[in-house]
This record gives structure tokens, C-alpha cells and sequence, in this order.
């Protein structure tokens, strides 16, 4: 364990496992406590299985057997009430909010543009666009009453620089992850909270692994190796790998760095 975020407090959006489980036992040993939401459960409109309530639980464990404390809740970042909450309950913990990952987010395949039905479509933004403003608009109000500065770490994509096939919903949604960033980033560069976003190209995670993009990937073979081929050669990357760069835009090492998209690409985005 370092000591760069000792006496940090971290708030997760999709902590329950994969990149989120990931970022949160990375800020933890860089000395930081932790606190995680996820929904722990499936949503209409997506086909991934998604986490479970003993996801959250095992995130906990982990976390505190690196001997730091970590409060998990079950919230749905699309609704205002429960995320504000998820904040609220960071602030009666822990007395502090510095560090926001606003991580939760989902992936579904499509034939093309026009064949999204409306509950694809409502999901997507729902999660990956509009749960990311209601992150954000749940922590920024303590970070600024506390006058420490903080920062707020947003997970784009590839896509939310690039244009996609087959999934022009969830391309539409981190390309506006991009916007709200350089927003917030003007607004709140003046107290000192910096905000940047993270631009993975294909994680080795639960959600990439997931039946459904197996199907789909067996059924457009072609399409799928353009889609994810990174210039580096490595057919994704890991998990720690995000975390890293996570790690790193967290710490005073980045403490001049705001409204930068981050690209953890292997280069993909040259191409």
C-alpha cells in the first residue's frame, strides 16, 4: 500500500465488480476509503446479466482486508433520490467526499442505427449518460462545502471519441460523457476539483465477457475483429490496467490535469 490518497475518501458507481471492484481496491491501496453503489441487478432494455447484491458484499471484503473501510449500497445511478443518498451516506460515514469514479455503465449490440427500440435506448442513457450527471450533481455540492479541492474521474470509451458500428446508443452516451466533463471541468477548475474521463478500448471484465456478446461476435465476425483490434498487440487489457490511470488522475501527481480525455486505447484510436 502507498500512502497518496491516505485520509481520501473515493465514492465508485458500479462497484460491485469488475472495472469498479478494480478501482476501488486500487484507491484503497493507494490509502484511501471507499465507498461503492452498484444496482445489483438486471435492467429492462439490457441484456447483460448484471451484478448482485454479493457482488457488493465481496467488494466490502476485499476492500477491508486491505484494511480500509468500505460502505456499499444498492442504488440505481438513473434515479436522483438513491444516488443523492449514496452521497449523503459517504458524508455520515466518512465526513468527506474527494474522489467521485463515475464508473456504472452498460453495453448491448445492435443489427444497426435504426433497429434501437426504445427501452435499448432509454437504458443506455439512462445509465451511461444521465446516471453520470446524477453522479456528479449528488457529490459536487459536498466536494465544494468541504474546500478541498477534489477530483472526478468519468468512464468513457473509445466510443465516446469514435464512432462505432452496431452499438450507435451506447456511442451516443459516452460521447456525451465527454461534454459533461469539459462542463464541469470549466466550472469547477476555479476549486480546484478537476474532472477528467477515461477512454478504455476493450476490458477483459464480466461485461465484455457476457453470452450475449459471444452470440453476437460469432454472428459478425468480420465486424468484430475491426471493432476491438488494438495497434498494440494484446486482445484487451485487464482490468488494473484502468485502474492505473484511475490511480493516477485520483493523485496530486495529476493535480494540473482537467478536461483531458484520457485514452487507455493500446493506440486503438490511431487507427
Amino acid at each position: 500500500m502507498t500512502s497518496s490518497l491516505n485520509g481520501k475518501v473515493a465514492v465508485i458507481t458500479g462497484g460491485a465488480r469488475g472495472q469498479g471492484r478494480s478501482h476501488a481496491l486500487r484507491l484503497a491501496r493507494e490509502g484511501a476509503d471507499i465507498v461503492v453503489c452498484d444496482i445489483a441487478a438486471d435492467i429492462p432494455g439490457c441484456p447483460l446479466t448484471l451484478a448482485r447484491p454479493e457482488d457488493l458484499e465481496e467488494t466490502v471484503k476485499l476492500v477491508e482486508a486491505l484494511d480500509r473501510r468500505c460502505l456499499a449500497i444498492q442504488a440505481d445511478v438513473r434515479d436522483t433520490a438513491q444516488i443523492n443518498g449514496v452521497a449523503e451516506a459517504a458524508m455520515a460515514e466518512f465526513g468527506r467526499i474527494d474522489i467521485l469514479c463515475a464508473n456504472a455503465g452498460i453495453l448491448s449490440l445492435v443489427n444497426n442505427s435504426w433497429e434501437i427500440d426504445d427501452a435499448a435506448w432509454d437504458a443506455m442513457i439512462g445509465v451511461n449518460l444521465s446516471g453520470v450527471f446524477k453522479s456528479c450533481r449528488a457529490v459536487i455540492p459536498h466536494m465544494l462545502a468541504g474546500g478541498n479541492g477534489g477530483s472526478i474521474i468519468i468512464t468513457s470509451s473509445i466510443a465516446g471519441l469514435k464512432a462505432l458500428p452496431a452499438i450507435t446508443h451506447y456511442v451516443a452516451a459516452k460521447h456525451g460523457t465527454v461534454g459533461l466533463m469539459r462542463a464541469f471541468a470549466r466550472e469547477l477548475a476555479p476549486h480546484s476539483i478537476r474532472v477528467n474521463t477515461v477512454h478504455p478500448s476493450a476490458v477483459d471484465s464480466p461485461m465484455a465477457r457476457d453470452e450475449s456478446f459471444g452470440a453476437w461476435a460469432a454472428a459478425n465476425a468480420e465486424q468484430a475483429t475491426t471493432m476491438y483490434a488494438n495497434l498494440i498487440p494484446v486482445e484487451s487489457m485487464e482490468e488494473s490496467d484502468i485502474s492505473d490511470a484511475v490511480a493516477f488522475l485520483a493523485s496530486d501527481q495529476s493535480k494540473f490535469i482537467t478536461g483531458c480525455t484520457l485514452n487507455v486505447d493500446a493506440g486503438w484510436l490511431l487507427k
